[in-house]
């Protein structure tokens, strides 16, 4: 698949099929994950997996009751790693690593669109009860969880600001 092709084609999708996905697949996503640009190549990123469902249960209930995420065979949970990113970057470092993770969330999503799978950016969820549940160390935020599957459903394409209202060209 050309990469404006996933680029232009790629849903939000809240309906999976109950069709588990392959470890392999699920490894091939976080590999293109981890080839996102990173601050300084520190890679200030860290990928939790979850394919238990009492674990899905409770991230859905953290993530404001949003159930579809239970109903996918997988979830991963992007998480900033502040401590790596910060030995060098300092205060600044917590910036960059949350860039670092939402980088990799981004080639993720292209990759399982382009593999056949089906995903959806969840960013409102209570971050300390999901780090709690994943137990997650200190210095380190989740910023992102992704149910992975197969698509149960074709949304269509949102409607999309036009350039000419979000576009500056050399100054506001």
């Amino acid at each position: 698949m050309e990469c404006m092709e996933a680029i232009r084609g790629r849903r939000s999708v809240r309906r999976f099929k109950d069709t588990p996905v392959e470890k392999e697949m699920i490894e091939e996503l976080l590999g293109a994950a981890q080839m996102a640009p990173s601050a300084g190549n520190l890679q200030a990123r860290d990928f939790v997996v979850v394919t238990n469902k009492v674990t899905k249960q409770k991230l859905a209930r953290a993530a404001l009751d949003q159930s579809f995420i239970d109903r996918a065979p997988a979830a991963i949970v992007a998480v900033a790693n502040t401590e790596r990113s910060s030995r060098i970057y300092r205060q600044r470092g917590e910036l960059y690593a949350v860039q670092d993770a939402t980088a990799g969330v981004m080639n993720l999503l292209l990759a399982a669109y382009s593999m056949g799978l089906a995903t959806c950016w969840v960013g409102a969820f209570d971050e300390y009860a999901v780090s709690e549940l994943l137990g997650l160390p200190q210095r380190t935020t989740p910023v992102a969880i992704i149910p992975v599957g197969y698509p149960d459903e074709k949304p269509s394409a949102p409607s999309r600001t036009g350039l000419d209202k979000v576009v500056h060209w050399e100054r506001w």
